[in-house]
């Protein structure tokens, strides 16, 4: 079995180096997406020991994400660890989210399984749950954090579900790989509000997503 990491990465040069560290203790490779950052970040994931791809401009997580899963699909990996570079995901949680991985092809690490998700903010944890419930409903399986970022993918599977909006990339994946009748299961981890930077969950994007949201889950049920 085959592992890669995946790690976006956008002007994180403080966080990324002991993310990377973490990650290679539980898989085989990582390589680091370098979406158009304007510190040094792919310098210090070089120096870390990841892959380094850089984008020219920035895309967003979607775009970079799209990115790794490119890399792994090119070079056969069997699972793809998706894991951010901020620190806010814990690599030691890699191993479970590894385990469920050999009986299904999206494991999805959930902050609703514990009590994390308590941390955050009353817009974001509305945001949360209300695209959730539609990708339950629209999808019919049954996840409690839909916009989590912290995933594995089975690389044979991955290839069919290869999301086009850069901004809403985890709900359309998602209700994508329901509706295409992928194995999807959940995991409890624990995600703390992250220390640095500033989360995209804002009031601005809450009122903005609906339209937004639309236009990504009519694109999969209409052209899917």
């Amino acid at each position: 079995m085959r592992t890669v990491a995946v790690i976006p990465a956008y002007n994180e040069s403080t966080t990324v180096g002991p993310v990377i560290e973490g990650a290679l203790e539980h898989v085989d490779h990582v390589v680091v997406v370098d979406d158009g950052s304007a510190d040094d970040t792919a310098a210090v994931a070089r120096r870390h020991g990841a892959s380094v791809v850089q984008h020219v401009i920035n895309t967003g997580v979607g775009g970079a994400v799209r990115t790794g899963y490119r890399y792994a699909i090119r070079n056969d990996y069997d699972f793809v660890v998706q894991i951010d570079a901020d620190g806010q995901h814990d690599p030691t949680y890699i191993p479970k989210l590894l385990a469920e991985a050999e009986d299904n092809d999206m494991v999805i690490a959930s902050r609703y399984l514990n009590d994390s998700h308590e941390e955050y903010s009353q817009v974001r944890n509305t945001g949360i749950r209300f695209f959730t419930a539609v990708v339950n409903a629209l999808g019919g399986i049954d996840i409690t954090d839909v916009t989590s970022g912290f995933r594995v993918y089975r690389v044979s599977k991955l290839e069919t579900i290869l999301h086009h909006s850069d901004r809403h990339w985890a709900v359309e994946q998602t209700l994508d790989a329901a509706r295409s009748n992928h194995r999807i299961t959940e995991v409890s981890v624990k995600m703390p509000v992250r220390d640095e930077g500033d989360s995209q969950f804002t009031f601005d994007t809450f009122v903005l997503y609906p339209a937004r949201m639309a236009d990504v889950i009519l694109r999969v049920l209409i052209f899917r």
